[in-house]
């Protein structure tokens, strides 16, 4: 579904993705690991036009979309829930939600239903402010937000930043059930034993490079991840 060929990004003089190449299947989930500075957060943002790339292809389904402006790429059916949501505080979460079905106005009742189907906390909390939920609620609307465009791919950003180990482990069942239901996702974590235990497949990226692949299982054993990233 995702191909990304000899991406490179550049803040600058500074270089923050070198020659970055991935795929991503349709019906796969997906994750990229990697300490806090990797390139996890700029891979995801070039991929939805974001930020420019200074070389490198991205093909979603089969068609090239690098000279495709954010709006249009989200047409095509890519979604990202970003880093740190950007929810709207003194919105209600039904309008949080609503803004999300701008790309896909005609299933907006639809794609509602079936967002509080998936939260059912958002469907009684729906005339309630964003900015006064819990963490874990505010990333359910975030999710929720990026789902009402009908969305071939979901791109999640460091969906675990923040949030409690309890909310953590609802959340992930909840992206684990996404995934069941046929939606193909990226996952972008620092929480590398979660985001490793539910892939399909995973990439760890270090210093704008992928140095390691694999299922996501097999990458648990690999010894450097095991020194590197869980104090094993």
């Amino acid at each position: 579904m995702l191909e990304v060929s000899g991406l490179s990004v550049a803040y600058g003089d500074l270089r923050a993705l070198w020659d970055l190449s991935f795929r991503v299947g349709e019906g796969e989930l997906v994750a990229i690991i990697g300490p806090n500075g990797a390139g996890k957060t700029t891979t995801v943002k070039a991929i939805l036009g974001l930020l420019r790339a200074e070389a490198g292809r991205v093909s979603f389904r089969g068609r090239q979309i690098e000279r495709l402006p954010p709006h249009a790429r989200v047409r095509e059916g890519l979604a990202l829930v970003p880093e740190g949501r950007h929810l709207f505080p003194f919105m209600t979460v039904s309008e949080n939600l609503a803004l999300g079905a701008l790309t896909a106005h005609d299933h907006r009742a639809a794609s509602l239903q079936e967002v509080y189907d998936l939260f059912p906390v958002l469907g009684e909390r729906r005339r309630q402010l964003a900015g006064t939920l819990s963490g874990g609620e505010q990333q359910m609307v975030a999710i929720g937000r990026a789902l009402m465009s009908r969305p071939r791919l979901l791109m999640l950003d460091e969906p675990s930043l923040g949030l409690a180990p309890i909310a953590i482990d609802a959340l992930y069942q909840r992206i684990a059930d996404l995934n069941t239901q046929g939606l193909t996702i990226l996952l972008v974590e620092q929480y590398v034993f979660g985001a490793l235990s539910l892939a399909h497949r995973a990439y760890v990226l270090e210093v704008g490079r992928i140095v390691r692949e694999g299922p996501g299982r097999a990458l648990l054993a690999d010894d450097h991840i095991r020194r590197a990233y869980l104090a094993i």
